[in-house]
């Protein structure tokens, strides 16, 4: 996210899958299952080996100078720390503690007879950081990987947004790139929608958007829950006043349908819908933030919200 785009990450991150799995999407209930069996079968597998958040904890546990070591007067070499750690991080025979898979549940802690396994600083003598070559070029890989998936998820953005012609998107997301660079398709925002005009990830558009399309759906005025539980910052956590001046699409009405009688006046929360006597409502295009509560009330059908390239203020 911090290289501009969380496409890679967003695929095996396990915060998004789970609250993907909260609103019933397929990929996150499948991926929830899948981490639960490696859990019962292989304990701590996945966040020794796969999670990324696993890997970046990881790398700051290696540095840490909060260790869990084995201190080798006391250790009876018995084992039992070793044969109950969950993520497979204790060699007894050599009086190791691997402090980058540890999970540091403390089992080993409240197991050891002898209280040979301890938890803090370790002694001076054996608080060395050593990058040897094969992990400083593992490490220089690790890098350049990253900095191709960062590069190739920016371009995939790139080619994905510049085929959307008419995804609405929610107050902060500002582009049709930018949210599907940083959007994690985690669905917490359409959780949260209280009026669920967000609608998950599809073949159109590869993250969260807005479709007025089903039932009496509008954007409310005064609401900003999407951007309260976005965790990436795809939508933007702006301010309600500014919210309400942020123009995510535009409302046209067709004259021909327009049944004249003003509801549609009295609804929006911008007053950009005027009519002059005997004729259609007008929208002011200057004023109109495309919330879509126009729409709701229209008996007649003559309202049509359109999408727009960029969110700008009125």
């Amino acid at each position: 996210m911090i290289g501009g785009s969380a496409i890679i990450i967003r695929y095996i991150e396990p915060y998004t899958y789970f609250g993907s799995a909260v609103t019933l999407s397929v990929i996150g209930i499948i991926a929830v299952i899948t981490i639960i069996m490696l859990s019962i079968f292989k304990n701590r597998y996945f966040c020794t080996n796969i999670c990324p958040v696993g890997c970046l904890l990881g790398l700051l546990s290696k540095i840490s100078l909060f260790k869990i070591y084995i201190k080798e007067d006391d250790c009876l070499s018995c084992g039992m720390c070793e044969r109950n750690c969950p993520s497979g991080s204790i060699e007894v025979n050599k009086a190791k503690v691997d402090n980058e898979t540890c999970v540091k549940c403390f089992k080993c802690l409240n197991l050891c007879p002898k209280n040979a396994v301890t938890y803090g600083i370790k002694p001076k003598e054996e608080v060395k950081f050593s990058l040897k070559r094969r992990e400083l070029i593992t490490f220089s890989a690790a890098l350049v990987i990253c900095a191709g998936a960062i590069k190739a998820g920016i371009e995939i953005g790139k080619t994905a947004a510049g085929k959307i012609k008419n995804i609405i998107l929610p107050a902060g997301a500002i582009d049709a790139q930018r949210m599907f660079n940083k959007c994690l398709n985690c669905n917490l925002c359409i959780n949260a929608c209280p009026n669920k005009i967000l609608t998950k990830a599809d073949k159109d558009f590869g993250a969260v958007h807005i479709d007025y399309t089903k039932g009496e759906k509008y954007c409310k005025y005064d609401c900003r829950e999407c951007a309260k539980v976005c965790p990436s910052g795809a939508i933007k956590k702006i301010p309600l006043d500014e919210k309400q001046k942020t123009r995510i699409a535009m409302a046209v009405i067709n004259p021909d349908k327009c049944s004249k009688n003003g509801v549609c006046i009295n609804v929006c929360p911008v007053h950009a819908i005027t009519m002059e006597e005997n004729q259609s409502a007008k929208v002011d295009a200057s004023k109109c933030i495309g919330c879509g509560r126009c729409k709701t009330v229209c008996n007649s059908g003559a309202v049509e919200i359109f999408a727009i390239n960029e969110q700008q203020r009125v």
